[in-house]
């Protein structure tokens, strides 16, 4: 049984989800995730892999309920039991060697650079964080996030807390007061990952991108989690679930990445509101 330990509300649409997973949690890194079935007849769900814990036997995923999926998976509590979950999956993190890096995250995805953070600090490597979300109601994470980097900045789009802008307009402002890094890793909205590796592309300094496509199996049999990258003069379709999740910036296809996410937005929110008329007669 894949027990729930702990669920904590990180802000009005964010939950953190810890699970008892011992095997999992045993062998995950940093840049891994899991795929879950919250209940025996529903779809699996690829979620980062944002904390684990290897005494307790336990992986934390954090999420928003967007979909119907998420909407049942938020309507568990602590006690109650996931169907499935696997993993760890993906490859992990490549922090070898890296003294100085800069983190560039937004939104929900941030807790992806949780454990990130994590491991480079403990490698002894300068951090700066660059987090942006909406406003200053979506932020989470920011003690772990301060524990854990040297300079963190804080961003919002409507200035409502820390700086106002955009992540890029920062990074864009370190590069030219003359910072230089080893690595910069970047994890949110598709978008904001583009316009980081726009930014990142003059310096030469490599810069590396979590992508989250569609994922169905896992395995990479069913394609669904493809994206194109520009290699070598040629294009290439490697495999998000057992290539990725993360990838060179410089090589992806942001635009195509882009339109893929967006296919099935409609049948998602509409899924979402299925499911909550569902709660709500039952409520009735």
């Amino acid at each position: 049984m894949y027990t729930i330990v702990q669920k904590r509300e990180l802000n009005p649409t964010v939950t953190l989800m810890e699970i008892k997973a011992p095997f999992i949690a045993a062998k995950a890194q940093p840049g891994q995730f899991v795929i879950l079935r919250a209940g025996e007849d529903d779809e699996r769900v690829p979620f980062a892999i944002a904390k684990y814990n290897r005494v307790a036997g336990t992986v934390s995923i954090i999420f928003r309920a967007v979909g119907a999926t998420t909407e049942k998976l938020n309507r568990l509590r602590e006690g109650d039991s996931v169907t499935d979950i696997v993993g760890p999956l993906g490859m992990i993190t490549k922090t070898h060697g890296v003294k100085k890096a800069c983190i560039v995250a937004g939104g929900v995805a941030s807790a992806i650079a949780l454990p990130i953070v994590r491991k480079l600090h403990e490698q002894d490597a300068e951090v700066t964080l660059i987090v942006g979300f909406r406003s200053k109601e979506n932020f989470m994470l920011l003690d772990e996030f301060r524990d854990s980097s040297d300079r963190l900045y804080a961003m919002t789009d409507d200035g409502s807390y820390g700086l106002y802008g955009s992540v890029s307009v920062q990074l864009q402002k370190l590069f030219d007061e003359g910072e230089r890094f080893d690595l910069v890793f970047t994890v949110g909205p598709l978008t904001m990952m583009k316009n980081v590796v726009e930014t990142v592309r003059p310096t030469g300094i490599p810069c590396t991108v979590s992508m989250n496509p569609i994922m169905i199996d896992g395995t990479g049999m069913c394609g669904g989690c493809r994206i194109t990258l520009h290699r070598d003069g040629r294009d290439v379709t490697s495999f998000a679930c057992v290539e990725g999740p993360e990838y060179n910036g410089y090589e992806v296809d942001f635009d195509e990445a882009i339109c893929r996410g967006n296919m099935y937005r409609r049948e998602e929110r509409l899924a979402r509101e299925a499911t909550c008329n569902l709660y709500k007669k039952a409520v009735d």
